[in-house]
């Protein structure tokens, strides 16, 4: 089995792109701690050595005890994914205070607490993976809190990239685009404006289609584990969207 005897802390692991990674690791092999809002729907469904916490990556104080269960629960760790993600479709001149700290409390100040506590976990040859959006660089209108929340992720992620060379541990990125999850990754969006949504982002992305949940898996998997050689670097998974590409006409 591929992922036999690595354990994995994987947050936002409830639906999506989480989940998706925290199957491909079960059926691997591996043992995993997974974290979400609401973990209830997944109690008693998941294969293997699956290990389930209800947690809010806003709250420093959930972000404590995620560390104090994956510490005891697991030990040593092969893999975080830090995943966790919260977005709203808000046009600049709509979006909240609360709004806007909720989007940095949970993606940004979540993510960084995140990975400082379990990193003393993380062994030698173990990895960080972080998701981040295309969002953070492509400018996309009405995502301008998410945007620049995840821009700031990339942007620690080198500097923990830096850090944590001499133990030995990587640091990369996940940068998905419009990718096919049942929220599209964005929160109370009425249905017709997720439709519209999902079609916009047909339309703009070169490959004409969005990324599947397994795709962008894939991705994180193949930093996690094959690209040994691979740090503080940013794999888009976009469909060529992020990517200044010109098409024939």
């Amino acid at each position: 089995m591929k992922y036999l005897g690595k354990k994995a802390v994987v947050t936002g692991g409830t639906h999506g792109m989480g989940l998706a990674v925290v199957r491909a690791l079960l059926d691997g092999g591996a043992e995993v701690l997974l974290t979400g809002r609401d973990v209830s729907p997944l109690e008693g469904k998941l294969p293997g050595k699956a290990h389930l916490l209800s947690s809010d990556a806003a709250r420093l104080a959930d972000i404590d005890e995620l560390g104090a269960v994956a510490a005891s629960t697991l030990g040593e760790l092969d893999l975080v994914f830090v995943n966790v993600g919260f977005a709203t479709l808000t046009p600049w001149d709509a979006a909240t205070p609360e709004v806007y700290d909720r989007t940095f409390d949970v993606n940004t100040k979540g993510a960084y607490f995140t990975a400082q506590k379990l990193a003393p976990l993380v062994r030698p040859g173990g990895s960080f993976v972080f998701t981040t959006s295309v969002a953070a660089e492509a400018g996309i209108a009405g995502m301008g809190p998410y945007s620049a929340a995840k821009a700031a992720v990339r942007s620690f992620a080198r500097t923990y990239a830096a850090e944590l060379a001499p133990r030995g541990i990587r640091v990369n990125v996940v940068s998905p685009g419009y990718t096919d999850t049942p929220t599209m990754g964005v929160t109370g969006v009425p249905a017709e404006v997720l439709a519209e949504f999902k079609a916009a982002g047909d339309e703009i992305t070169p490959l004409k289609r969005h990324a599947t949940a397994g795709e962008v898996a894939a991705a994180v998997l193949f930093l996690a584990f094959e690209a040994t050689f691979t740090t503080g670097a940013d794999l888009p998974v976009d469909g060529g969207l992020g990517q200044r590409l010109t098409l024939p006409a």
